[in-house]
């Protein structure tokens, strides 16, 4: 009896200085891993703002096959929360959101130890690259990790790390995926109503179309709101003459106005008018980069449907979405109008 109650105060005091050893180590942590993605900071953020983005890119389910995710009503923004089963269970719920800017969020683990509790945090930070992503998760370890951690001779930092890093290169490949999807319809033959405009005509290299407009239509748009004009469609692009032996194009940039406006002699920008024409429309849901592709599929239209193109009108494009509202590329709107001969009365589309 003597022998088993000296082994028993001896492990009693084993336990008790095991303790107090690793109780006196500093177990907070607070480990972060950045990535600059090539995407608007609203892309990014929405990727992982909404908690069923998170099962794709993700990096949890390649580790645990059996892992199964359960997401409540509200997934998006503050409130939104989400759970797992697996070889360990937890959920998350975001705590806070800053728009495009900050994510914070509660992770809860279930362990065979116990629960388990982090604070996670996001930051997204506009740079000229793209945008700088830090995935943050701080928190301290329970007596029993820290134990757990120096017998096994675990580091929790370098595996957080790993999660981190595959986690941030799954977000970029999704969200390079996301900005490439496009669509492309031939809407029909329909008659395009016309109407007034303002405008400014300049010549380019076909490749240089997309660098010249944006400041041409940022010169029209000034000209519309220096002169109080009321806008009457979004900004469109009409294409005046081709030289594919120079690889030139003459385009106008132009803004649709309510009613005639008499301009100054000598002004950069003019008032033009465009007569109700008979077109087929194409519709591109896409990067610009597809328009090439919408034209094309839009001749064969012609050609398949016997179709002649119009003598005098020209060809022009409307941009339905701004891309400065509208982040993500695989969102612009874009619609193509190719004029043919009348053929049939279609239900006219007005600017």
């Amino acid at each position: 009896m003597k022998i088993l109650k000296y082994l028993f105060f001896l492990i009693l005091i084993f336990i008790i200085g095991t303790a107090i050893y690793f109780g006196t180590k500093d177990g907070t942590y607070d480990i972060s891993d950045s990535m600059v993605i090539q995407a608007p900071p609203e892309v990014v953020f929405n990727k992982v703002n909404d908690y069923k983005n998170w099962e794709s890119w993700g990096p949890w389910k390649k580790e645990d096959s059996t892992m199964t995710f359960n997401y409540a009503e509200k997934t998006v923004g503050e409130g939104g929360s989400y759970s797992w089963e697996g070889t360990v269970n937890g959920s998350m719920v975001t705590t806070k959101v800053i728009p495009n800017k900050e994510i914070e969020q509660d992770l809860k683990l279930e362990t065979p130890a116990g629960e388990r509790t982090s604070k996670v945090y996001w930051t997204f930070e506009e740079t000229e690259e793209g945008t700088k992503v830090t995935w943050r998760m701080a928190g301290e370890h329970t007596l029993v990790d820290k134990a757990y951690f120096a017998i096994t001779d675990y580091d929790f930092e370098e595996g957080i790390h790993k999660m981190n890093e595959a986690g941030l290169e799954g977000i970029a490949e999704e969200v390079a995926a996301d900005m490439k999807r496009y669509s492309i319809n031939v809407d029909g033959v329909t008659r395009y109503g016309g109407g007034y405009y303002m405008y400014t005509t300049t010549v380019a290299q076909q490749d240089e179309i997309a660098e010249r407009m944006e400041p041409m239509l940022t010169q029209v748009m000034g000209f519309i709101e220096q002169n109080n004009l009321n806008m009457a469609g979004p900004p469109f692009t009409i294409y005046n003459q081709f030289d594919n032996t120079t690889g030139t194009v003459i385009f106008s940039a132009g803004i649709p106005v309510r009613e005639q406006v008499i301009t100054p002699e000598g002004s950069p920008v003019v008032c033009g008018f465009m007569d109700p024409v008979q077109t087929v429309k194409i519709s591109l849901k896409g990067d610009y980069s597809h328009l090439t592709e919408a034209y094309k599929t839009g001749m064969e239209f012609i050609e398949k449907n016997n179709h002649q193109l119009h003598p005098t009108a020209k060809m022009f494009e409307v941009y339905v979405s701004d891309p400065g509202e509208t982040p993500n590329p695989a969102d612009w709107l874009t619609e193509i109008y190719i004029p043919i001969t009348v053929q049939e009365t279609e239900t006219p589309i007005s600017f």
